[in-house]
């Protein structure tokens, strides 16, 4: 089904016939203003509505083809004039200058036609590719599943990394976030979630940058063609580079993708925000700019109500499921900050990552003692399951306690029982240390996939001290615990199984 949208995304943005074709077009008004990416226009009828987008098209001259800037409206400040926040560079822009009408809000594409593509806000192919074809335009203003639809099946979503499986398990239609500073993995864990869970899973799979780098989005799509799973999977990106109006509205353009495959076809979907702090961010500088007086450390007074509007989209419904898995970076580290804290309470699992560990070599740098999921009870997890984290979580707060009596008196003066758990603690943090696939070509190691039941196994047969006598180097980088004494996983037992005629 082809729908036509009177607007600018089914052709080039700075298209030479694009801008003809809008020359005989009556102008909505004139730019009377100009603030960095805050534009005002006079209107000459009735204003246009709230999220309206309209366009000013610029003379390129000397044979240059015509630029177009979108403004995108923001607020109707009085009976004749509108502010606009623009979705594409300002330059060139000034005052006097026509502003054209589109007819509609900003719109995305969605269809079977974007699965294994890159697009822009704009629904704008940026991998070099034709256009796809058979397509459907639709806002990116949406408003989220009523309740009713809402399904409230409580399903564990396995990524075959064994710390977050065991003690972190992830909600199937739920929001995980991906919490730390710079520089610890966020990316890195995000990437390898990707490729485990797109090659084993069998729904679709849209990647979302917002404020990322040009080179990672590259990187990420080289490595999934690579990987050969880019065909069930869709990109947006809004680059660092681009105005605060266009990062901020990317997450909206994904989430509309999102909607088509979980409604319309009904696929389960996975949705992933690199990097969530960075729509706040783009929220902040828009709210900045528009000149709203700011709240506790400068942030947007709208900040919640914004985040809401994006995350309460996510949902688990009678269709299908979008279970989103979202970076955010923490300013400083510093977990009190708001922009952490207003994203902790829309999700059903957080995963807290620590430089610390990072800094000590255990990857991934997921904080066992900080992380925590809600779907970590006897009702959902299974009675073993609950069980064998609650004993791994206090192991690993006794041995954090211990820590500075081992530093100052040494591991001698503790006692016998002590000892004992000290290392079951530190064979369990290098059992849940774990080569990845997306980082071979950095390690030299192969990835390893570990199933719940490997890894429940492994840590269940460590708290039983069965590797006393094996170093700690041994279970260090390893999949299943198997690989230590050279025995056959589930998995192959399972393999094995399916090939015996």
């Amino acid at each position: 089904m082809t729908k036509t949208v009177p607007d600018s995304r089914d052709v080039p943005r700075n298209s030479q016939s694009f801008a003809k074709s809008d020359a005989a077009a009556a102008p909505l008004g004139v730019v009377v203003a100009v603030r960095g990416s805050i534009v005002d226009v006079r209107v000459n009828g009735p204003l246009p509505s709230i999220h309206r987008v309209l366009r000013a098209i610029l003379d390129g001259g000397d044979g240059q083809a015509d630029t177009v800037i979108l403004l995108e409206v923001l607020t109707q400040r009085d009976a004749h004039h509108v502010r606009c926040i623009s979705l594409t560079t300002t330059q060139g822009l000034a005052r006097g200058i026509d502003v054209l009408d589109t007819g509609g809000p900003l719109m995305a594409p969605v269809g079977p036609g974007i699965l294994s593509r890159m697009f822009d806000v704009f629904g704008n192919p940026i991998d070099r590719q034709p256009p796809p074809e058979d397509l459907e335009w639709r806002s990116v203003h949406r408003a989220p599943p009523s309740l009713l639809r809402r399904s409230t099946r409580s399903e564990i979503f396995e990524t075959g990394i064994k710390l977050i499986d065991v003690l972190v398990p992830l909600e199937r239609g739920g929001k995980a976030g991906l919490f730390g500073g710079a520089g610890v993995g966020k990316t890195v864990l995000l990437t390898e979630m990707i490729h485990n869970m797109v090659g084993h899973e069998e729904g679709v799979s849209i990647f979302c940058g917002i404020g990322e780098r040009c080179r990672e989005g590259e990187e990420l799509h080289r490595e999934m063609k690579e990987a050969g799973v880019l065909s069930n999977m869709t990109m947006v990106f809004g680059q660092m580079n681009e105005p605060p109006g266009a990062r901020f509205r990317v997450g909206h353009a994904a989430l509309t993708m999102a909607e088509y495959f979980r409604d319309d076809e009904q696929r389960d979907v996975l949705l992933l925000i690199d990097n969530i702090f960075r729509f706040i961010q783009a929220g902040s500088e828009v709210s900045g700019l528009m000149g709203q007086m700011p709240s506790r450390l400068g942030y947007q007074p709208t900040m919640g109500t914004e985040l809401s509007a994006l995350e309460e989209r996510i949902a688990n419904t009678d269709a299908g499921a979008i279970t989103s898995i979202q970076a955010v970076y923490v300013p400083a580290d510093d977990f009190t900050d708001p922009a952490a804290v207003h994203t902790f309470s829309h999700l059903s699992a957080s995963i807290v990552l620590s430089r610390k560990r990072a800094g000590e070599g255990l990857y991934p740098a997921i904080d066992p003692l900080q992380s925590n999921s809600k779907m970590a009870t006897p009702g959902v997890a299974g009675e073993r399951h609950y069980r064998l984290a609650q004993e791994i979580r206090h192991t690993l707060a006794r041995y954090e306690d211990l820590k500075d009596i081992i530093a100052m008196l040494g591991l001698e003066q503790l006692t016998a029982d002590d000892r004992r758990l000290v290392g079951r603690a530190r064979r369990l943090e290098r059992f849940f240390t774990q080569p990845f696939f997306t980082t071979e070509q950095f390690t030299g190691l192969d990835g390893k996939l570990v199933s719940l039941e490997d890894a429940l196994d492994g840590c269940e047969r460590i708290l039983n001290d069965e590797f006393r006598d094996y170093p700690e180097s041994a279970l260090y980088m390893i999949g299943a615990i198997s690989e230590v004494k050279g025995e056959p996983t589930s998995t192959d037992t399972a393999s094995s199984a399916s090939t015996t005629p």
